[in-house]
């Protein structure tokens, strides 16, 4: 079968993405994958066909214009607003004369509506999972804001409010692009797989049969082998905190770096600085600035990771049997701040605003306990037993030949 994946977003958003697009392609299945240009690295690691779409997503979240979740907001609603035709018209193209277009991230209901106009499956997909239930609240909600009895109307408000602010950009570019009616409600009526480990977020007993927790994805170990000094500086000492705030740039602000070293208070630790503008002359000599490097290969060779709750780094954290201390800035990552924290592998999320080192330091204290890196361990060890790339193509299949329709 040939299928186009389309997303938008960061890195977190593509990487999966990739990886699900490779696991297709070795099933025998013809994929084209689309996304922002900044995020194709993945996918070209992973030799999978790829084109960008329209738009600037790294430019979007550069440090400068960033300091409030509501910032975040803001400029990611107007980056889809001001690409959603041009989204449209690029996944269309793409994808005639194909079975099925998988859909993610910003570029869902762009891609959903170019499924509409050439009358081909559309299944949703992703890591965060917004598919209401009773279950737990929307991801995109602090937990404890809302009362079990509100969690999956909390989802429909959330996913309704989404609606409402690219509605209109939407309904235009389908009219203008594949002359299809406008649509009053947000979609929902399309199957989703979403890359998420059971171990983590069990299944909700109120999901339709044609939603589906498969597992995270993760891309097949590259052929990649590590800098000299890299391994030098992992052979040198006991094992080293890992910090990594991904596409977050916003998060690295200079008085946070400050609080963050003096936290870590002399420990070694390996500093990842994603999208940000960190140099290895702000850092001290306990510090390593690492380049790309694969999670699965990393990870593991760390005490605790401390992050920002990506839903991507989250999953690798705890796949790699280590605990997290995670500072969530905006979006979701609340949310799996507080499903490491409820599974005792995590302490309470870390408040970004007004970061001290003394807090820090409880949380280290915290994830160096023995009870804390036992339950970890045990984690670590469900999440690997875990094939959420070949549990999402099995159900992409079932969804394909007609076992599981649209509830």
């Amino acid at each position: 079968m040939r299928f186009v994946v389309a997303t938008y977003g960061t890195e977190g958003d593509t990487r999966p993405l990739a990886a699900l697009s490779r696991a297709l392609i070795d099933a025998g299945h013809r994929v084209q994958l689309l996304a922002d240009e900044a995020t194709l690295g993945s996918a070209t690691s992973l030799g999978i066909p790829a084109a960008a779409l329209a738009g600037d997503i790294k430019k979007v979240l550069q440090p400068a214009k960033k300091t409030r979740p509501a910032d975040t907001v803001r400029d990611l609603t107007a980056i889809t607003n001001a690409n959603t035709e041009s989204w449209l018209r690029e996944i269309t193209a793409a994808a005639k004369g194909c079975d099925a277009v998988i859909v993610s991230a910003l570029a869902s209901f762009a891609g959903l509506s170019a499924a509409e106009c050439l009358g081909i499956r559309a299944i949703g997909a992703g890591s965060i999972p917004i598919t209401p239930t009773a279950a737990f609240a929307s991801p995109f909600l602090p937990p404890a804001m809302v009362p079990k009895w509100l969690n999956k109307a909390s989802h429909r408000f959330i996913n309704s409010a989404i609606w409402s602010l690219l509605r209109k950009k939407t309904n235009a570019a389908r009219a203008s692009v594949c002359r299809l009616p406008p649509r009053r409600r947000v979609f929902g009526d399309h199957p989703v797989i979403w890359g998420v480990s059971p171990s983590l977020l069990p299944r909700p007993d109120d999901y339709p049969a044609n939603i589906f927790i498969c597992g995270q994805w993760t891309a097949p170990a590259p052929d990649w082998s590590p800098p000299p000094e890299l391994t030098a500086f992992l052979a040198a000492g006991e094992r080293p905190i890992y910090v990594g705030f991904g596409s977050m740039a916003g998060l690295m602000q200079p008085q946070l770096l400050e609080e963050l070293i003096a936290g870590i208070a002399g420990r070694r630790a390996l500093f990842y600085p994603g999208w940000s503008n960190v140099r290895a002359a702000q850092l001290p000599a306990n510090f390593f600035l690492l380049r790309d490097t694969p999670h699965g290969w990393l990870l593991p060779q760390t005490s605790l990771v401390l992050h920002h709750g990506g839903a991507g780094t989250t999953h690798s954290a705890a796949r790699a049997g280590v605990p997290s201390i995670v500072v969530p800035f905006a979006g979701d990552q609340l949310f799996w701040a507080d499903r490491l924290s409820r599974l005792g592998v995590a302490p309470a999320p870390l408040r970004v605003k007004g970061l001290r080192a003394r807090k820090l330091e409880e949380g280290l204290a915290f994830a160096e306990r023995p009870d804390v890196r036992e339950r970890a361990a045990a984690l670590g060890a469900r999440m690997r037993s875990e094939d959420g790339l070949r549990n999402a193509v099995s159900a992409i299949e079932t969804l394909m030949t007609g076992r599981a329709r649209a509830a």
